[in-house]
Parts: C-alpha cells; sequence; structure tokens
C-alpha cells in the first residue's frame, strides 16, 4: 500500500461546492456536525482515502471488515453543493497530517471547492452551559459575515492554536488562495458533546442559507445530559465522603 491511497467512487458535477471538513477533535464536535448533514440530506460517497498514517486498524460493520479510511461525501443542501469530509481518524504523526491535509486539499480542488469550513471544538476545562462558537479565517474580509452569524473572534484564542487537519486547512489553504474559515464550538473536552456541534451547525447554516432538522442531535444530547448527572452526582457524593472522614479526625 502506498502512503495515501485515494479510491474514486463516483464523479458528480457539483456546482461551486464547498467543503465541510469534520474529523474526530475536541468533543468529536465537527465530526458530530458532518455527520449530522450526512445523516439529514441525501448524499453520496466520492472518494475513500487511505494512508499508513491511520491507525492500523478496521471498522466492524455487522461482522464486515473495513480498512479504516477517510470519506468524502457530495451533499445538496437547499440548492448548495457541499463536499463533506469526515472519518473516524486523524493523522497519527506531524508529517502525516501535512500529507493527509494536501492530499484532501487535492481532492477538494479537484471537485472545484474554493471555500472551506473546519469544524471543531475548542476546550474549557468545564462543564458549560452557553455554547459560544469561536472563529479564525484565512482572510480579514471573511470576518464580518460569520461575526453577523454570532461567530465570536477573541485576540490568541484558542490558545496555543489549531492542531491537525483544521490548522492545516486554514494554513495550507491559505497558501492556494482557498477562503478557509474554521469554526469552534466551545465544550468541556471532557465527553462527545452534541450540543456544541449543534452551535456551530446553527453557524453553518445560518452563513450557507440552509434548514436543518435537530432532533437526532437533541436526543444525543440528552444522553449526554443524563451521563454528566450521574457523573456530578458521583463527584458529589465522594466529596461527601470526604468530608465526613475529615470531621472525624477534628478534635
Amino acid at each position: 500500500m502506498e502512503e495515501i491511497e485515494v479510491e474514486a467512487l463516483a464523479d458528480p458535477e457539483l456546482d461551486e461546492p464547498t467543503l465541510i471538513e469534520g474529523l474526530p477533535g475536541v468533543g468529536h464536535v465537527g465530526n458530530l456536525a458532518a455527520e449530522h448533514l450526512l445523516e439529514e440530506f441525501e448524499s453520496e460517497l466520492v472518494r475513500r482515502v487511505y494512508a499508513d498514517e491511520f491507525p492500523p486498524q478496521v471498522t466492524i460493520d455487522e461482522g464486515v471488515a473495513s480498512l479504516t479510511c477517510a470519506e468524502f461525501h457530495a451533499v445538496d443542501v437547499a440548492g448548495t453543493d457541499l463536499l463533506v469530509l469526515t472519518g473516524d481518524h486523524q493523522a497519527q504523526s506531524n508529517a502525516g497530517h501535512y500529507h493527509l491535509a494536501d492530499a484532501f486539499l487535492d481532492i477538494a480542488e479537484g471537485f472545484g471547492v474554493s471555500r472551506a469550513f473546519a469544524l471543531g471544538g475548542v476546550p474549557t476545562g468545564e462543564l458549560i452551559e452557553e455554547y459560544n462558537v469561536l472563529g479564525a479565517v484565512t482572510d480579514p474580509d471573511l470576518i464580518s459575515d460569520l461575526e453577523a452569524a454570532g461567530v465570536e473572534f477573541r485576540e490568541d484564542e484558542p490558545a496555543g492554536g489549531i492542531v491537525g487537519v483544521s490548522g492545516l486547512l486554514l494554513g495550507l489553504g491559505s497558501r492556494r488562495g482557498l477562503d478557509v474559515a474554521c469554526l469552534m464550538g466551545e465544550t468541556s473536552g471532557y465527553l462527545v458533546d452534541p450540543k456544541s456541534a449543534r452551535a456551530v451547525l446553527e453557524v453553518l447554516q445560518d452563513v450557507l442559507g440552509f434548514d436543518v432538522d435537530y432532533a437526532s442531535l437533541e436526543e444525543r444530547a440528552e444522553e449526554m445530559e443524563e451521563v454528566v448527572g450521574k457523573i456530578q452526582e458521583m463527584q458529589n457524593q465522594q466529596a461527601g465522603a470526604i468530608s465526613s472522614e475529615d470531621l472525624r479526625y477534628i478534635g
């Protein structure tokens, strides 16, 4: 197997498609958002990307094994063509990230992409109730439209910059003359976060002008709230136990 292999499955005619990247990251925010688009709209699998930088494993679906890969889907959203990049893994090395990001951009440009949105999460380190979306862009001219959609641009945030494919789509995409924006939903960083994914999608639907149903994301958010509730209950119980022990040693 070559370092990177691209399997072409279909070549639909797309009208000025927008690339949407949603590979796994903090809180799986971008991944959840991209997969929700694929669930809610008709899509066609057009490319599979295999690489020796992905973990050495296969995925299993009803007993059938498939080699780990990233996938591009062509999606028609209310007359707007999207090229959605998703998958279960990112590269395992710095060089691998660069090589894969270049391959992803080659595929996107082959379909006529000139604009891209990288979706992801930015960790807060604590559970939150209000889900803000932070942004980063390749061109200052892109900021005003995103601010109008509720995106916040904060000085020196996210701290440490943006890593992985999302960051490289900005850096390498800019060098290719593409307009790229990264939308990052705030998330604790501890758990899969459907609410943050919805916040990011709400910005995207405002900017691109489409409507999407969030029922399935809401169900997943309710499930995660139950998990969070149980975790908080356990923490409170542990705190109470520690306090009781402390009292026994006083006086």
